[in-house]
């Protein structure tokens, strides 16, 4: 549902066609895996007065959150230069890009490579998997609901007569891909964390 939301507000709302939304989920995957194998014991540590159902919690909300924002910083520069293109040549641009990923992602031998990479914990739970539902339908659907989504919807109804009224179509197009791109960097962490490996 999260990776959904977060695509259906690229593809849906801001009309772009984008096929490269598993990167993103890719880039939030790896991310927060590599934050809790590497320093998960030594974070949980810190925090060993808290109940091991809250810290966990923690552990992975702040592994999360970082892998969302690499996911959305990733966004941010392959948004930049791709969605100045339209249609078909964005689709392409989107594809190479989840392409480019998955490389990289094969080469990177402290993640594991192409062997895949395990080793970090269980910390997805039924629970936080549904307070991130929550919170990326509300985000999604009050974002919607301003004065930036109806420039999403001019935008995806017909590009030239909104940039005629004055809309910054690609600033809002790149906003509509960084927070796509975030959402999903989160699911990415959250399926992680949840089957215990991940590979290319």
């Amino acid at each position: 549902v999260i990776l959904v939301v977060g695509l259906n507000l690229i593809n849906g709302f801001a009309g772009q066609f984008s096929l490269g939304h598993a990167g993103f989920m890719a880039v939030g995957a790896y991310v927060s895996a590599a934050l809790t194998a590497f320093h998960g014991k030594a974070i949980l540590a810190t925090m060993a007065f808290l109940p091991a159902a809250v810290a966990n919690g923690v552990l992975l909300n702040v592994a999360l959150l970082l892998g969302g924002l690499a996911a959305a910083v990733v966004g941010l520069v392959v948004g930049l230069p791709t969605l100045r293109l339209r249609g078909d040549y964005l689709a392409i641009a989107t594809l190479g890009f989840g392409e480019m990923v998955r490389i990289v992602i094969l080469n990177l031998d402290v993640v594991g490579g192409a062997t895949g990479f395990g080793g970090f914990p269980k910390l997805t739970t039924l629970f936080w998997a549904l307070v991130w539902v929550w919170i990326t339908v509300a985000v999604v659907k009050n974002l919607v609901l301003t004065v930036h989504g109806r420039a999403l919807l001019a935008i995806r109804e017909d590009e030239i007569a909104a940039e005629s009224v004055g809309i910054n179509t690609t600033f809002y197009k790149v906003a509509a891909f960084v927070v796509g791109a975030f959402f999903a960097g989160v699911a990415g962490g959250l399926f992680a964390h949840f089957l215990l490996y991940i590979n290319p």
